[in-house]
């Protein structure tokens, strides 16, 4: 993944929609370790990645929900990874090489900053899809707070450079698949007053509607007979394998579910208080 990220940059720099310029346009985008054995012979950026750590102002306990064709894709928190690139500039042969260099510095911050996040363009191999959009920071001071340290350690002169750096989202648990929610909330009674809306305390009657899928070895299953056997409610599913019943009162019921000779009983709690819990009473034969 984090190859795909120095090649989602590399396609930055890549001229894609002839917003580059030259010299940068031309320049030998690489990776490498800026030592004092570090000599290119042509026009060269260089994007060094120094640091990759968690970043911890994104990180989130939300679930990420994809819905599609009546099913829902259950994406857990995933780990958000901070991928940091020290950026400098090699100009070759000539004169001025400084102006040279600062004006390779200079297009690299124009193109840079024009992306808050990575288009999706841009993005390459596991990093194509990828949700949320990767945010990308560039020139920020307290991402390389002493460069003449850094260049100290790895034993070459200090020289100028940006930094940038794009956090990236790392799937750590697998997505769950799961038809989709169908409950509803039904709340009746007496309104406060006729320019009120609001219902009396007192009148208040709550009841729900459920619903679901029935489904064998994931294809849905049409004409399947559901009941709620504690109040005799019967409903068959359609061609897509849904149903609905109701209404009930909050309550622990049984789902029989049967077709032909087989029969399948599921016990239900409406509502159900666990957000991740399976609202819509998936029931697989």
């Amino acid at each position: 993944m984090i190859e795909d990220l120095s090649k989602t940059l590399k396609e930055i720099f890549g001229d894609k929609n002839n917003t580059v310029p030259d010299p940068l346009k031309s320049a030998e985008i690489v990776f490498d370790r800026p030592d004092n054995n570090f000599a290119p012979t042509v026009n060269t950026v260089d994007l060094f990645l120094y640091d990759i750590r968690e970043n911890v102002e994104l990180r989130s306990n939300e679930l990420r929900i994809e819905r599609e064709d009546g099913r829902a894709k259950i994406h857990p928190p995933s780990l958000r990874v901070a991928c940091s690139y020290l950026i400098t500039a090699w100009p070759a042969g000539g004169t001025d090489l400084p102006l040279k260099e600062h004006q390779l510095l200079g297009q690299i911050l124009t193109v840079l900053s024009k992306y808050p996040t990575i288009p999706e363009d841009f993005l390459q191999g596991s990093l194509k899809g990828q949700e949320p959009p990767l945010p990308m920071t560039t020139a920020q001071t307290e991402s390389f707070k002493n460069p003449a340290e850094f260049w100290t350690a790895i034993g070459n002169k200090m020289r100028p450079s940006l930094t940038v750096t794009v956090t990236i989202s790392l799937e750590i648990l697998s997505p769950e698949d799961a038809p989709l929610v169908i409950t509803d909330l039904i709340t009746m009674g007496q309104r406060v007053s006729p320019e009120d809306t609001k219902i009396s305390p007192a009148t208040r009657e709550e009841s729900f509607s459920i619903g679901g899928c029935v489904t064998s070895n994931n294809a849905p299953v049409e004409n399947v007979t559901v009941t709620l056997v504690e109040l005799d409610i019967k409903t068959k599913t359609g061609v897509d394998g849904n149903y609905t019943l109701g209404p009930m009162n909050s309550g622990t019921y049984t789902l029989c579910v049967s077709l032909d000779d087989k029969v399948l009983n599921k016990s239900i709690i409406v509502p159900t208080s666990d957000k991740t819990a399976n609202r819509n009473y998936y029931i697989d034969y």
